[in-house]
């Protein structure tokens, strides 16, 4: 493969959801214990994607488009159907703002059981804590449980923790919440290239096309679950604008 991190070739993907549509209650639960018609929905088709070491890939497309699916497939937590084949190299990460935060437990609580899910030890944990806390801005708040922080403050929090994971290739799923007041946003910003986007493989999913066209130098563009488009971020980003814009003035 050479410097190719990932390779796909012919990958589909469809699942199987129950059609509830034109159903009433009454029927509902008349009809509980019966089984319940499928509806297949094609997720992807046929896609073809390689990725080189060092890229920063960006998947854009609507909602229902299939890029979290694209993403799952990546990272092997979905396996695609007979007949495509995704090879990979080296380890991987997939990180996302709020994944596995639970409320019930204090900020210090969620600092050690995250930063065991990101590959860290106990003994790197207490090594780095202070400074995810102070980079959180969360010093008052760290036996406090995270139900009671605000929105912003579970974010921060997340992505400090984020910061210290360990892999070559990250896949980040909507991961920024563009969260914090300007300060904050400067300094996130400088960490998040320093940690996450230098000396690594990058493949990001967003709405944001500001954050694509900022840390992206490549596109994929995912319509109905078909690559519409694959090329320099620019380009591929003011296709789909142009696209957009013509879908909604027609």
């Amino acid at each position: 493969m050479n410097n190719l991190i990932v390779s796909l070739s012919n990958v589909s993907k469809t699942y199987l959801i129950r059609d509830y549509s034109n159903r009433t209650i009454k029927s509902s639960i008349k009809n509980i214990f019966k089984k319940t018609k499928k509806q297949k929905v094609k997720a992807l088709k046929n896609i073809n994607l390689e990725i080189k070491k060092g890229e920063r890939v960006g998947i854009i497309g609507r909602n229902g488009s299939g890029k979290s699916t694209l993403l799952n497939i990546i990272m092997g937590s979905l396996t695609p159907e007979k007949g495509g084949t995704v090879i990979t190299q080296g380890s991987m990460m997939k990180l996302s703002l709020g994944m596995g935060m639970d409320p019930n437990l204090t900020a210090r609580e969620n600092i050690y059981v995250n930063g065991s899910v990101i590959g860290l030890s106990f003994k790197k944990i207490g090594i780095f804590f202070d400074e995810i806390i102070a980079f959180a801005e969360i010093e008052e708040f760290v036996d406090t449980p995270v139900k009671f922080f605000s929105s912003g403050m579970k974010q921060r929090l997340m992505f400090s923790i984020a910061l210290y994971a360990k892999a070559d290739t990250f896949l980040l799923d909507e991961f920024f919440g563009g969260t914090g007041d300007k300060n904050f946003r400067l300094k996130s910003d400088k960490a998040f290239t320093q940690h996450i986007i230098e000396n690594h493989t990058v493949i990001i999913v967003s709405h944001s096309m500001a954050i694509i066209s900022k840390y992206c130098t490549k596109v994929v563009w995912l319509e109905k679950g078909i690559m519409k488009a694959n090329g320099p971020a620019n380009e591929i980003i003011n296709l789909y604008n142009e696209h957009d814009y013509n879908k909604n003035i027609n």
